[in-house]
């Protein structure tokens, strides 16, 4: 295979890479890449994965493979970990059942918001039971 051709880099892992490059030509010796630029490399990573990420960008695997996992614990914690969903008010639909099947069984139901189907099919498993 030759060693001529490189492999095209996808357009957002360039553009991370030209930005990465424009810092590292302006900072300071000792400066610390800015939040932004590692905020950036964290959404590279969800896309390209941590390797190839690294690699484009000049970063250390180690380093980039940690602030990824911290990334993703944060997102999974701060997500809510119940949701209560309220049922809609239906009005005009409320109804009291009492049914005998005449054998000495009864029953009682008071349905709110209930579909006649529903009903129906109450009914008819009642009066079928033995």
């Amino acid at each position: 295979m030759s060693t001529s051709k490189r492999i095209q880099l996808p357009k957002d892992l360039a553009r991370g890479r030209s930005q990465f490059q424009a810092w590292r030509a302006t900072r300071q010796t000792g400066s610390r890449i800015p939040q932004t630029l590692w905020a950036l490399a964290v959404r590279l990573v969800k896309a390209h994965g941590i390797s190839r990420t690294a690699s484009a960008l000049g970063l250390d695997y180690y380093c980039l493979k940690k602030r990824a996992e911290q990334t993703a614990d944060q997102t999974q914690a701060s997500g809510p970990a119940f949701v209560e969903l309220t049922s809609p008010v239906v009005v005009g639909k409320q109804g009291l059942f009492e049914l005998d099947n005449g054998a000495g069984a009864r029953i009682r139901v008071q349905l709110v918001g209930y579909d006649a189907a529903d009903v129906v099919a109450l009914v008819r498993n009642f009066w079928n039971a033995e």
